[in-house]
């Protein structure tokens, strides 16, 4: 038997900073979830995204340190190509990193990527029209 995948976890070193991130791209995070040091939400299908933060790893994992991004990237799915770089002007806007700029991929989507918080890639991404 196979176990499905079931959590994405992240570790944040500023934990109310990467919730407020992940509230802008429209998850539903408790508004109260920033005072725990382990944060969970259940997302639609089932799958769970939670947030720990470094502390929390390092109690267990005295050795863990910061990878700097790079591992995990969440995606998330555009309505259409305009909101994809409409999404990506205003997180940078507000001052979050942009690491690609919106870009007809060839895989026929436009795609871009944004930094959270701790430097994990955060994919933005909608089909491109048929031609």
């Amino acid at each position: 038997m196979t176990p499905p995948l079931d959590l994405i976890g992240l570790v944040s070193t500023d934990l109310p900073r990467s919730l407020a991130f992940y509230r802008r791209l429209g998850l539903d995070i408790p508004a109260d979830a920033e005072a725990d040091p382990h944060v969970e939400i259940t997302l639609p299908g089932g799958l769970r995204l939670a947030w720990d933060t470094a502390e929390t790893v390092r109690s267990f994992d005295p050795g863990w340190r910061p990878g700097g991004g790079g591992g995990a990237s969440p995606a998330f799915r555009c309505a259409d190509p305009a909101e994809v770089d409409r999404l990506y002007a205003d997180l940078v806007a507000e001052g979050h990193e942009g690491h690609l700029p919106p870009w007809d991929a060839y895989w026929g989507q436009r795609y871009a990527v944004v930094l959270d918080p701790d430097g994990n890639g955060v994919d933005l991404f909608a089909p491109l029209p048929e031609a």
